[in-house]
């Protein structure tokens, strides 16, 4: 399904700016204001230069007030006032910014965010679709107990920015990647000259109950697209929790409405596949390589879907390379209609990273009840993967 309305039918002529040259602390200034997701950063001449994301600032272990805005901030992608919604969501998961900048003439005349992009679609005849075709389901979860500092940890590793807490198995509250933000740059009772270090420090020690949002939004699995967002939308936050009989089944983010939204001009094969890299360069050797595992995967899994896209996340570890092989992270989000499914994988160098995730998403496809519900086969094949002998041995 495709949405007649362009970029300059839903883009906004509001932004927070600063300027290359100025001191980085004084992002937070702009990030407290409305807090937006990124910042725009300007030349000396008012022309757009590049962005600041709160993800930058947190990432950054160094003084923000010995740093010039320029040494932390980062490209993205250009859009015009023409360009269809679904591309702009895929510059927006292929960046992994948000908010993208509307340029004529490399002046810098608005913005779109992702909000923008998915209201449009849920306002369409899509919006009608149930969240449970575009959530994550089984999401990665915290107790109440377990420190800020191994939430932040969490959200790294999977390159996530939600992560519900549960007390004693039972949904209790949600971190998100802004809320970790707020407590570790704006706590509320910051008082003279401290040690910004150490408030830190202190900060990431303390228990994830300190710091979650409550009462949780949850949702049913049924519940619409459109609802979904409004939802969203009215209380200014960017997850929902689906729970189904009193247990957490899965989660929805903005990420999750964008991934269907940016496959919606591109449907030639039944399953896609979409790559997002950070800090790595894949030369042709290696993308031949995975897109001959991808087509291998798709051949085994395509009877089982009527459509899918297979989005690979993958950036490096710096600092750990060893004889010019980087340590890669490599994060897989399987979206089909039957829903949605996550894996993960870590190891030296990009080829066999992706061969790990990737059969760590099959493993969890094949035991998954959406399949064995269509074919008894991928039981027998889910046996065999963990080495367990099956009926027919």
């Amino acid at each position: 399904m495709a949405v007649s309305v362009t970029v300059k039918d839903i883009y906004s002529e509001k932004f927070n700016a600063v300027f290359e040259n100025d001191s980085a602390s004084k992002c937070l200034e702009g990030f407290k204001k409305d807090m937006p997701p990124v910042l725009a950063v300007l030349d000396d001449k008012g022309n757009y230069a590049g962005m600041v994301s709160r993800r930058a600032v947190i990432r950054s272990r160094l003084d923000l007030t010995r740093l010039k805005v320029k040494n932390i901030m980062t490209g993205a992608s250009k859009i015009s006032l023409d360009d269809s919604l679904s591309r702009v969501a895929k510059l927006m998961i292929g960046s992994g910014v948000r908010q993208l900048p509307v340029l004529e003439k490399n002046k810098i005349i608005g913005f779109v965010t992702d909000e923008n992009v998915i209201h449009a679609f849920a306002e369409a005849p899509w919006g009608n679709a149930h969240v449970e075709t575009v959530m994550t389901r089984a999401p990665h979860t915290v107790e109440t107990n377990r420190s800020v500092g191994a939430v932040l940890g969490l959200m790294r590793e999977y390159g996530i920015s939600h992560v519900p807490v549960l007390e004693r198995g039972r949904l209790a509250g949600m971190i998100s990647i802004q809320d970790i933000f707020e407590s570790l740059y704006f706590p509320p009772k910051r008082m003279g000259n401290t040690d910004f270090a150490g408030d830190r420090i202190a900060t990431l020690g303390i228990a994830a109950k300190a710091i979650m949002r409550q009462p949780v939004i949850i949702v049913d699995p049924k519940k619409s697209l459109h609802d979904c967002e409004a939802l969203m939308h009215y209380h200014d936050i960017s997850c929902l929790c689906i729970v189904d009989a009193e247990r957490l089944t899965g989660v929805v983010t903005k990420l999750d409405f964008l991934e269907p939204i940016s496959q919606m001009e591109t449907a030639e094969h039944r399953l896609t596949l979409q790559f997002s890299t950070k800090d790595l360069e894949i030369n042709p050797e290696q993308q031949q390589f995975m897109m001959a595992e991808f087509d291998s995967f798709a051949r085994r899994f395509q009877g089982a879907f009527e459509r899918g896209s297979l989005f690979v996340y993958m950036k490096t570890h710096r600092g750990t390379n060893t004889r010019d092989t980087p340590m890669v992270h490599c994060r897989l989000q399987f979206r089909t209609t039957k829903g949605s499914f996550v894996a993960a994988g870590e190891g030296w160098g990009a080829e066999p990273t992706f061969k790990v995730a990737l059969d760590r998403l099959e493993r969890r496809l094949l035991r998954s009840k959406e399949l064995l519900s269509y074919n008894p086969r991928f039981a027998r094949d889910y046996l065999r993967k963990i080495g367990l002998p099956s009926e027919e041995q």
